[in-house]
């Protein structure tokens, strides 16, 4: 046998081995044999080097580091699911669907159900073109992702090749869709092993999980036993499919470990099918948040279609949010970047909802007087929606009489100055804008992604540069050099320059961004593009006037009387003069017309959480439609789209008989299934 021969023989044997073991979980070779196989590849190939192929199993790993993650657009976009909490909810869902089939015409045709488990991991696309895996992409927005195809080679349950199916060539293009995932038992083996080392150890699966895969070094992500469920296809050329049935049975066939799923012809099938998932959710080696919910077949799905990012299709059945009872240890205070005061709880830590929670958010001191909370007592700790930890109430019948009552410090507990509590506002504030704790969190906000994205410059770095006295101002970043870098304590050669990279390229960032990254109180990202578009430089800022910032969309007195009370500070204008000398983008062109769509004309204000996307990309959708957003409640409001715990914002809007609409009705008039609600006597 030629070593050509042989070689191709060893990479055949060993990607059956790896499916067996990986895909089918029913491993058929000794260990030792499969190493010896490996061995033996891995000389061959050493010694024939004419022999390489980059899709051999000796090179899931190898690539060299990357700089950086490059984009990729999505061929067909990633949609994110609305979701639904419980059967009344779910059953809504699907008369929304049959309410649409019927319009189209096709309110006789028989619906089935797909259901599988909603694994909490990270969504990822793969592209395979004459069968060989080209390359994998995050979910990142929906349509455009980062290439992260190194990373997703290093996966044992992803093919490279794609399986022969009775001889017939593979699809030329096939798309497929996966949430990349750590198992349970690896995330804590991951975490001991970190902890044991110095490192800080990862909050739950789905952050080491999104972690690993985003490693700019492939052999990092390959020491992390990640794993993959493929669960649905996309975009494909050569792959006739009529529905998750077939598709999911194609994808079985060509080699791709298939997320579990049933399939049912009535809902009450697949409302029983999510229940038992939900029954099991505890003894999976896998964290899930829910089931997924299906309408099978691609023709209907078409005629569906989607309403925002949001498919009609499909839907997130959500489980019950996860409790535990827990200490309350201490109630203590952060101050933010404008002073704000705000109370947190130190808890004992446990386990919810598959999270390690050790603090919890209290708001403000009238929440925990409402709740009567007491440093010592046991208590019930949620995640709401899965996400934020809160303490929900106390176990009042186990108090010992130890409790200690909570009050506000009247004195900044991080600088000592008087604390101040403005009129009409719950929280106290500390109003030293020297205060080390407003100044470090103004760095951090500084640094953030969607303010000036320095990437590395989070929270441990901002305190690092201040304690060492490199960092006192925002402007003092431009002038960081490596030296500096390399005294602080975790900085190399190699990060330090990585952070000074992301120094210099945030330089570039538009001027709406610049605004929003100086922490102006009142002034968020919405309002800043407002401004900016009124105001497209840094010189017109300066120079305007309150009536001038009242041409703003959504700037009102308070809003325009804080920036002009930011611009009027000496020190504030320093800082804006060095961030102008160190080269920062302080101008922008004149934006276009706004997009024509159902929300022209429109003034909407978003208040509370949505399912069928995040605030801001609620936001951009309205943008998107010809409609502006606005972050304050008026009579030139059109319409308050209420989410889930909306706040004062909805009851000011029913005080001014401003329109409210529901997030269903919000998808309708977003997508100009009906028109937007005329605002009383207009």
């Amino acid at each position: 046998m030629t070593p050509r021969e042989r070689v191709a023989e060893l990479r055949e044997r060993i990607r059956q081995a790896n499916y067996e073991y990986y895909v089918l979980d029913a491993p058929t070779v000794d260990d030792a044999v499969y190493d010896e196989w490996m061995r033996e590849l891995e000389r061959l190939e050493a010694e024939h080097p004419e022999l390489f192929d980059p899709d051999s199993p000796t090179q899931r790993v190898g690539a060299a580091p990357a700089a950086q993650f490059a984009t990729v657009r999505h061929r067909e976009p990633m949609l994110s699911l609305a979701n639904a909490r419980g059967p009344d909810e779910l059953s809504d869902w699907y008369r929304r669907a049959r309410d649409v089939l019927e319009r189209e015409g096709l309110g006789d045709r028989p619906v089935r159900f797909a259901v599988e488990p909603k694994i909490d991991g990270l969504a990822v696309s793969l592209t395979y073109e004459g069968g060989r895996l080209a390359r994998g992409a995050t979910r990142g927005d929906g349509e455009v992702g980062e290439d992260v195809t190194h990373n997703l080679r290093t996966i044992r349950s992803v093919p490279l090749l794609l399986r022969s199916v009775d001889r017939r060539p593979p699809p030329a293009v096939l798309e497929v869709r996966g949430e990349v995932y750590l198992p349970v038992r690896a995330f804590q083996e991951l975490n001991a092993q970190r902890a044991a080392a110095g490192l800080p150890t990862f909050a739950n699966p789905r952050n080491a999980a999104a972690g690993s895969l985003r490693q700019l070094d492939p052999r990092v992500t390959a020491e992390r036993p990640l794993a993959i469920w493929f669960y649905a296809v996309g975009y494909r050329e050569g792959l006739e499919v009529a529905d998750e049935e077939q598709a999911l049975a194609a994808l079985r066939e060509l080699g791709f470990r298939v997320t579990p799923v049933s399939f049912h012809d009535t809902l009450d099938g697949a409302r029983a099918a999510c229940d038992r998932w939900e029954e099991r959710r505890a003894t999976l080696d896998y964290d899930i948040d829910g089931a997924v919910v299906k309408i099978t077949s691609f023709e209907l799905q078409r005629r569906l279609g989607a309403v925002g990012r949001a498919p009609r299709w499909a839907v997130a059945y959500k489980f019950a949010p996860t409790t535990a009872t827990t200490r309350l240890r201490r109630i203590l205070v952060n101050v933010g970047r404008t002073g704000a005061l705000v109370p947190y709880a130190v808890l004992d830590p446990v386990r919810v909802g598959g999270v390690t929670v050790r603090q919890a958010t209290l708001h403000n001191q009238e929440d925990i007087w409402r709740k009567d909370l007491r440093e010592g007592d046991r208590v019930i700790v949620q995640r709401a929606g899965d996400v934020i930890p809160q303490v929900v109430a106390p176990l009042v019948q186990d108090r010992t009489g130890d409790e200690r009552p909570f009050e506000m410090p009247s004195r900044c507990p991080a600088c000592g100055t008087p604390v101040v509590q403005p009129e009409g506002e719950v929280l106290m504030r500390c109003p030293n804008r020297s205060c080390p704790a407003q100044i470090v969190q103004s760095i951090e906000h500084f640094a953030s992604r969607a303010a000036m994205d320095i990437e590395g410059l989070g929270e441990k770095t901002a305190v690092k540069l201040y304690e060492a006295g490199l960092v006192r101002n925002i402007a003092d970043i431009y002038r960081l050099r490596e030296e500096d870098l390399l005294r602080l304590e975790g900085f190399k050669e190699v990060s330090a320059r990585k952070l000074l990279r992301a120094i210099e390229a945030s330089k570039s960032r538009p001027w709406p961004r610049l605004l929003y990254a100086l922490g102006i109180r009142h002034v968020g990202a919405v309002t800043a593009e407002a401004v900016a578009a009124v105001l497209p430089s840094l010189d017109a800022l300066l120079g305007a006037s309150a009536e001038d910032l009242a041409r703003a969309e959504g700037v009102g007195p308070v809003v325009a009387g804080s920036i002009l009370d930011f611009l009027s500070s000496e020190a504030n204008r320093e800082t804006l003069a060095r961030l102008k000398e160190a080269g920062l983008c302080l101008r922008q062109e004149v934006p276009a017309a706004p997009a024509q769509g159902p929300l022209s004309g429109c003034t909407v204000v978003i208040t509370g959480g949505l399912d069928a996307f995040s605030r801001e990309d609620a936001k951009r959708a309205v943008v998107r439609a010809g409609g502006k957003v606005t972050e304050s409640v008026s009579r030139r409001t059109s319409f308050v789209v209420a989410g889930r715990d909306p706040g004062t914002k909805l009851q000011k809007a029913q005080s001014l008989g401003v329109p409210v609409l529901d997030e269903a009705a919000f998808l309708e008039v977003l997508s100009g299934k009906r028109p937007p609600p005329v605002p009383s006597g207009g």
